[in-house]
This record gives structure tokens, C-alpha cells and sequence, in this order.
């Protein structure tokens, strides 16, 4: 199965929200990882809330913030708005998403990130299913 790395900069919310959406949206197709160059102590609260509100998911029960060093081996990254240094790993195939992070604006925000990261976490199962990547 293909391993998917969802990263920003501190795997606090975004990448956090994405790993969580692609275990739920993706699971019998990639399996799904976070991490970012820098960590927080703790994911996003916003973010938890919002993701249990929506899809029931714990994300404080299943997930933690990690380093890229964390990582397994990795076949698809996947960046979530690079604005400063995108880190690198190795990986067979990489895009990114430009998700503005909705750190410290309102539930309305958090609740369109997360619907934006479900519908792009549900295309990328698509095209993966659909051989529609370049996987060299």
C-alpha cells in the first residue's frame, strides 16, 4: 500500500487534519502519515474540534504531532501551502495542495480547510486508482 506524508511546517493542523480525513477517506487506498520541520506541543484544538464535530474523529486519540525524521518511507508527499523552505524527503511523487492555514480565525474557516483537505484527500484517492500519477 502507498504511503502518503501530508506536511507543513509545524504538523499542528493542516497536514494533522489531512492525515486524519485520509485514514478516513483513503484508507483502503494509501495509508497516511503528518509531520512537519518544526513541531508544536500539542495539534490544533480549532482543528481537533472542528474534524470531531464533522467526520467523529479523535484526532488527540489517534494522532501526535511529528518531526519529518518520524517519517517511514514515504511514496507520495504532499505539502500543504508552502510558503517558507518546503522540506524534503525522499518520495516517488509530490504536489502541493496551497492550503492557507486557518490557525486563529473562526470555526467558519476551519470547517472550509476541512472540507477543501476532504475533497482533495477523496481526488487523490481518485487518481491514484486511476494510475493517474507519475509514480517513477
Amino acid at each position: 500500500m502507498l504511503k502518503v506524508a501530508f506536511i507543513c511546517v509545524h504538523n499542528s493542523c493542516r497536514s494533522q487534519m489531512a492525515e486524519a480525513l485520509g485514514r478516513k477517506f483513503a484508507g483502503d487506498v494509501f495509508e497516511s502519515f503528518s509531520a512537519g520541520i518544526k513541531v508544536k506541543e500539542e495539534i490544533n484544538q480549532d482543528a481537533v474540534r472542528v474534524i470531531q464535530q464533522l467526520h467523529g474523529i479523535d484526532m488527540n486519540a489517534t494522532q501526535y504531532p511529528k518531526l519529518l525524521s518520524e517519517l517511514p518511507d514515504i511514496d507520495l508527499v504532499i505539502t500543504m501551502g508552502c510558503i517558507v523552505g518546503c522540506p524534503h524527503i525522499p518520495h516517488r511523487y509530490q504536489e502541493d495542495w496551497g492550503i492557507e492555514d486557518p490557525t486563529g480565525k473562526g470555526d467558519d474557516v476551519f470547517i472550509t480547510t476541512a472540507y477543501l483537505i476532504e475533497s482533495k484527500v477523496k481526488q487523490l484517492r481518485q487518481r491514484i486508482l486511476k494510475n493517474q500519477l507519475n509514480l517513477t
